[in-house]
């Protein structure tokens, strides 16, 4: 069975952007030992341009091959006419406002995203990327088997969580970290059946 990866960048104090969506002020981190690291073991993050511009436009998916995003995730690409961010993969953007896609290679979905994430766990296929947005991450928490946190020498006081939810305490086992010059860790979660 697939696995849904929950794969998001957060300050200390647990916020993925600031309160109006920006997340620039992560960038000051992207440094030259963490960089080579995302992209070694996380290249199907990458949006579709980028992966083109390292040289990575025909390599080959190795974690995921499908990506989940809430229209807050998805717009501020669509904004800067990237209709199709991560072509690479199968793309779902899950939105009750949003009713056609802009672009075909994309799927716009009102479908209830346990739903969608159970029938997708069932096809054949490698991991499934959740890619954001809080409240997404938040209906989704049940159903995450994996977390990877990039988690940014910042303490930002206020923001969009890391999970938009009600009180509902959820076990996850560290598997894995990685400590970078600068403060950064990468740190690799799994879903406990406690």
């Amino acid at each position: 069975m697939r696995k849904l990866t929950y794969f998001i960048g957060t300050t200390i104090d647990g916020f993925i952007a600031a309160p109006d969506g920006d997340y620039d002020f992560f960038m000051p981190y992207v440094t030259e030992d963490f960089l080579p690291h995302l992209i070694a073991e996380y290249a199907d993050t990458l949006p579709t341009p980028a992966r083109a511009g390292l040289g990575l436009a025909d390599a080959p998916n190795t974690r995921f091959d499908t990506v989940l995003m809430g229209r807050g995730t998805y717009d501020p690409g669509l904004a800067m006419g990237l209709t199709s961010p991560y072509a690479h993969l199968r793309q779902f953007v899950l939105s009750r406002s949003l009713a056609v896609s802009p672009d075909e290679a994309v799927e716009v979905t009102a479908e209830d995203p346990t739903q969608l994430v159970r029938r997708l766990k069932e096809e054949e296929g490698l991991g499934i990327w959740l890619c954001g947005g809080a409240d997404l991450a938040g209906q989704l928490l049940p159903e995450i088997d994996e977390l990877i946190v990039k988690q940014y020498p910042i303490v930002a006081g206020s923001g969009i969580p890391l999970f938009r939810t009600d009180f509902s305490p959820r076990a996850f086992k560290l598997t894995d970290s990685h400590a970078f010059e600068r403060g950064n860790l990468v740190l690799t979660y799994t879903k406990t059946s406690d």
